[in-house]
């Protein structure tokens, strides 16, 4: 069993973890996720089991970029990555600083939504990456007409500084510093435990939410 990096608790849904992703091991679960109608601003609903293990492992070996599965009691439940974005994603495209930080992610599908869960999801994902010193700055590129995710990134403290037009897709450049991030969650009851932030009971079931991704 891979051990969790990071481990997160909610206090209405319980712990949230993340741990490496595994490209051939997790090539089935990735692809029912990524092909759904529900993740379309993923980018990647026509691949096949193959393409998707292939994608996933260009990824791990990247040196600048990096993916992980997240897990809800234990069990998959969401999708991120973590890239550098003067690097990757939106190199040439903003005036990067040091300690920025490209994330996206994908909450697994279901049928039946649970109130709150992307929002823990989130906030999962952004105590992940702010558990690394070295992160100053959060950096997102969501697809313009992707409003629940804009909606998404404000509660936890982002701010939209434009638009950036991309092979794919029109986006909105956000931020979110440590500071905007502690801010927009004060008062949340939870606990973390970051485990290695710097190496790249029945579970609610989650509602869907992508935070961008480019094509593969």
């Amino acid at each position: 069993m891979t051990t969790a990096l990071f481990t997160h608790l909610d206090a209405a849904l319980g712990h949230f973890s993340v741990r490496p992703l595994d490209p051939a091991a997790d090539a089935e679960l990735l692809h029912h996720w990524v092909t759904h109608p529900k993740a379309s601003f993923w980018l990647m609903q026509d691949a096949d089991v193959a393409q998707v293990a292939f994608e996933y492992r260009k990824i791990t070996e990247h040196p600048h970029h990096d993916a992980f599965i997240g897990l809800h009691e234990g069990r998959p439940a969401f999708l991120t990555e973590r890239y550098d974005p003067a690097r990757v994603e939106l190199a040439g495209l903003y005036p990067a600083q040091e300690g920025d930080v490209g994330m996206h992610f994908l909450c697994a599908p279901a049928d039946t939504p649970v109130h709150g869960f992307t929002r823990a999801v989130i906030t999962t994902v952004m105590e992940f990456l702010f558990a690394d010193p070295a992160t100053r700055r959060v950096v997102v590129e969501p697809d313009v007409r992707n409003t629940a995710v804009h909606r998404l990134n404000a509660a936890v403290g982002f701010e939209i500084a434009g638009t950036v037009a991309k092979p794919e897709k029109d986006a909105y450049l956000s931020f979110c510093t440590r500071a905007q991030f502690h801010a927009a969650t004060a008062g949340t009851s939870s606990d973390k435990t970051a485990k290695a932030p710097n190496t790249p009971t029945t579970p609610a079931t989650p509602d869907a939410a992508v935070q961008g991704a480019a094509p593969r």
